[in-house]
């Protein structure tokens, strides 16, 4: 059986307390069952582990058990990456808790920022910009201004054009 969470296949889910070590280069959920649906709980990785007791004594297991649901069992799904860096299986662990929010990862949530700055221009001109006709090369005039987007025409052979509003 696998669960699918993006474009990742997740082996399981299992019930947690058949868990048994070891566990090597992973991304591992928590999920919990609720009537005919299973809900992340929590997302991490693994560099590697032979310890019976990683999920009992985990810092997030109180929260776990708290959340568990309608069938009061907890389960586990894992996504092996034994090619990957610790790097990438944290990528992977960013991306699913940012699109599922699991509520034992509040902690994880970064605020996103986006990756492009807004830069305002340097001069302001206030005058218009002077637009060259693509057919003839005269000079296109501003003929109505809307909302979003401005309807240019050219003085020389008539062609109009629109431009979005900046």
């Amino acid at each position: 059986m696998s669960i699918q969470i993006l474009q990742y296949e997740f082996l399981g889910p299992i019930p947690l307390e058949e868990w048994g070590p070891p566990m090597e280069k992973l991304v591992y959920l928590i999920l919990s069952f609720d009537k005919d649906k299973f809900n992340i709980l929590y997302v991490g990785k693994c560099e590697k582990t032979d310890d019976e007791s990683f999920f009992t004594q985990h810092p997030s297991h109180s929260c776990w058990t708290k959340n568990m649901g309608y069938e009061k069992s907890l389960f586990l799904a894992i996504l092996p990456l034994f090619e990957s860096g610790d790097g990438e299986r944290q990528n992977v662990v960013n991306r699913i808790v940012s699109l599922y929010k699991p509520v034992c990862n509040s902690a994880d949530v970064a605020e996103t920022k986006p990756d492009y700055v807004v830069r305002k221009s340097e001069k302001m001109n206030h005058e218009p910009e002077k637009i060259s006709c693509l057919c003839c090369g005269s000079e296109m005039v501003p003929e109505k201004i809307l909302k979003k987007s401005t309807l240019f025409r050219c003085t020389g052979c008539g062609l109009s054009d629109t431009k979005v509003n900046s």
